[in-house]
C-alpha cells in the first residue's frame, strides 16, 4: 500500500486554505441575523440550486452509496427516483407558503397554523435528526481520510470539523452557499476520476464492467438474503418486507419531508430573490442529484467488477462482511491511484462532506435561535446579541457532530446507507403528517396536534426499541416479522395526520384565522412576486 505523499497532503491543505479564506471574506458581510441566515433573500436560483446539490451530495453519497452497490445492488437507488415527483409537488403546492410569509425558520409556519407547542416540537425533532446526520457524515469522511492517509482517526475528525466550523460560524449562509458551489465542482471531479481509473485499468474497459456486473445481477433491484445471495425484490404492497412499490412510497415521503420540513432546504430557497428563482433552484438541484446518486452507485458496481477481475483478499472481506463495506472506496484510492490523485479524491470527499455539514450547522443554528432561543428562552434582546448566540450555536453543533462521529467509530453496523435510511425514518417524528395537516386541511389546533405527536412518537419509539433489541425477544421478533423498519417514517406521518384530524373533528374548537395558511384559504400573493401558481 503506497504512502500518502507530500503532494497529496499539499492538495488538501490548499483546499482547506481556500475555504477558510472564503469564511473570512463572508464574515465581513454577515452583520445581522437576516444576512446570516437567509443572505438578504437576494440570491439567483442557479446558485441556490447548485448549493442545494452540494449539500445533498454528502459523504453518505460519496462513500456509502458505492459501498452499498459494491455489496448489494441498486435497491436503495429506487428511493432516489422519486425526487422529481416530490420536487414537483413541493414547488407547486408547498413553496408558496414559505415564500409568502418571508420566514427564517420553516417551523414558524407551525405556530401560525397550530400553536407555539407545535413549533417547538418541530424544531426539536429537526435538530435531533440533523445531529444524527452530521455525525454519520463526519464519521464516513474520517473513515476515508484515515484509510487513505494513515492519519490518526481522531485528527481526521477534528481537522475537518474545525475548518467547516470556522467558515460556517464566521460567514453564515453566504459562506455556506458559495463554498457549496466550489465544493460541488471538486466532488464531481473526484467522482469522475475514480470511475475513470477503474475503467482504464479493466482489460475490457466499460464493456467488461457492464458485462460482469450484469452476470452477477448487480444492476438488479435486490437485497442480500441470509445466505449472502442477492434476491430480487417483489413489486407489490407489503409492510413486513421490502418491495419495489413500497420503496417508491418511502422515497416519495422521504423527499417530500426533505423539501417541506427540512430547514436546511427551506432556508436556502427562502434565500432566493423570488418564488420563481426558488422553484428554479429546486429543479436544478433535482436534475443534478438524481443522476449523481446513480453515478456513485455505478462507481460501487465498478469497484465490485474491478475486484472480480483483480481478486484481493481485503476487498473480498468487505464483500462478505468481515470488514465494513464502506472501506472499499478508501482502499481502492489508497492502492490504485497515483500520488497527487489521492489527495484530489480526499479533497473531493471532504468537499462532499463539508458542504453538507456546513448547511446542516447553519440550519441548526437558525432553528435554535429563531424557534427556541429568541422565541422562548431569551426574548427582546438586540440583533447583535442574537448574532453572537447564532455563532455560538453553530459552534456547539460542530461539537455534537464530533462526539457522534467518535461514537460511530466504535460501532459495528451493516452498510451505513441502510442504517441511515432507518434512522432517518425513526427521527422523522411525523413532521410531514403535521405539515400536511396544516397545508391541506382547515382542521387542527394545539390540542389535536399534541395527541398526534404523542401517538406518532410512541410508534417511532416502539420501532426504535424493537430495532435495537431492547424489547423482550419475542416482542421484537414479532414486530420485525410483520413490519419492516424502512416504513417507520411513512406510518409515523400517517398516524400524525389521521390522529390529529380525527380528534380535531370530534372535538372542534373555535376556528382561527387561516388566511394564506392552507390551500383552501389562500388570498394574496407575496408583494412584488409572481402569483404562486404561475411560472
Amino acid at each position: 500500500m503506497k504512502s500518502f505523499g507530500f503532494i497529496d497532503t499539499g492538495v488538501i491543505f490548499v483546499y482547506f486554505a481556500v475555504l477558510m479564506g472564503m469564511g473570512w471574506f463572508f464574515a465581513r458581510r454577515a452583520k445581522n441575523t437576516e444576512q446570516y441566515f437567509v443572505a438578504g433573500r437576494a440570491y439567483p436560483g442557479w446558485l441556490i440550486g447548485v448549493s442545494l446539490f452540494g449539500a445533498a451530495i454528502s459523504s453518505i453519497t460519496f462513500v456509502a452509496y458505492p459501498a452499498d452497490a459494491f455489496k448489494t445492488s441498486y435497491l436503495r437507488y429506487v428511493i432516489c427516483l422519486m425526487l422529481p415527483v416530490a420536487v414537483f409537488i413541493a414547488s407547486r403546492l408547498i413553496l408558496p407558503f414559505f415564500r409568502r410569509g418571508k420566514i427564517t425558520s420553516v417551523f414558524e409556519y407551525l405556530e401560525k397554523r397550530f400553536s407555539p407547542g407545535a413549533r417547538t416540537y418541530g424544531a426539536t425533532v429537526f435538530v435531533l435528526a440533523q445531529c444524527i446526520r452530521l455525525s454519520m457524515i463526519q464519521y464516513l469522511t474520517a473513515l476515508l481520510i484515515q484509510k487513505v492517509t494513515g492519519w490518526d482517526p481522531v485528527w481526521c475528525i477534528l481537522v475537518g470539523s474545525a475548518v467547516t466550523a470556522y467558515y460556517t460560524v464566521a460567514g453564515g449562509i453566504e459562506a455556506v452557499i458559495w463554498t457549496d458551489f466550489v465544493q460541488s465542482l471538486i466532488l464531481t471531479l473526484g467522482g469522475v476520476l475514480i470511475l475513470g481509473v477503474i475503467i482504464a485499468k479493466l482489460p475490457g474497459s466499460l464493456t467488461q464492467l457492464v458485462d460482469v456486473a450484469s452476470e452477477h445481477g448487480k444492476f438488479s433491484i435486490s437485497e442480500l438474503g441470509p445466505d449472502g445471495a442477492l434476491r430480487p425484490l417483489p413489486w407489490g404492497f407489503a409492510l413486513s418486507h421490502k418491495t419495489v412499490l413500497m420503496l417508491l412510497i418511502v422515497g416519495l415521503v422521504q423527499w417530500l419531508a426533505d423539501y417541506t420540513t427540512n430547514q436546511e432546504q427551506v432556508q436556502k430557497y427562502c434565500a432566493a430573490k423570488s418564488t420563481k428563482e426558488a422553484r428554479r433552484a429546486m429543479w436544478i438541484c433535482c436534475l443534478f442529484c438524481v443522476p449523481t446518486w446513480g453515478y456513485f452507485m455505478f462507481v460501487g458496481t465498478g469497484l465490485f467488477v474491478f475486484y472480480q477481475v483483480f481478486p484481493d483478499v481485503r476487498a473480498d472481506e468487505m464483500l462478505t462482511g468481515v470488514r465494513k463495506a464502506e472501506e472499499v472506496l478508501p482502499y481502492f484510492v489508497t492502492t490504485q491511484l497515483r500520488t497527487g490523485l489521492s489527495g484530489l479524491v480526499v479533497a473531493a470527499v471532504l468537499a462532499a462532506a463539508m458542504s453538507s455539514m456546513s448547511s446542516a450547522m447553519n440550519s441548526i443554528s437558525a432553528v435554535v435561535i429563531t424557534d427556541l432561543y429568541k422565541r422562548h428562552w431569551v426574548k427582546g434582546r438586540t440583533d447583535a446579541h442574537y448574532m453572537r448566540a447564532a455563532r455560538w450555536c453553530t459552534l456547539f453543533s460542530a461539537l455534537v457532530m464530533v462526539g457522534g462521529a467518535f461514537w460511530l467509530l466504535l460501532s459495528e453496523q451493516k452498510t451505513l446507507q441502510d442504517l441511515w435510511t432507518e434512522l432517518q425514518a425513526i427521527a422523522a417524528g411525523g413532521l410531514l403528517g403535521l405539515f400536511f395537516l396544516g397545508f391541506f386541511t382547515t382542521r387542527g389546533d394545539g390540542r389535536s396536534v399534541a395527541a398526534g405527536i404523542v401517538l406518532a412518537l410512541g410508534f417511532s419509539v416502539l420501532m426504535s426499541l424493537s430495532g435495537l433489541g431492547w424489547l423482550p425477544q419475542g416482542m421484537s421478533e414479532g414486530i420485525r416479522s410483520h413490519f419492516d423498519g424502512y416504513y417507520t417514517g411513512v406510518i409515523g406521518h400517517i398516524i400524525m395526520f389521521c390522529a390529529a384530524y380525527v380528534i380535531a373533528t370530534a372535538f372542534p374548537r373555535r376556528q382561527r384565522d387561516l388566511t394564506n395558511l392552507t390551500v383552501w384559504t389562500q388570498a394574496v400573493a407575496v408583494p412584488g412576486e409572481e402569483d404562486p401558481g404561475t411560472d
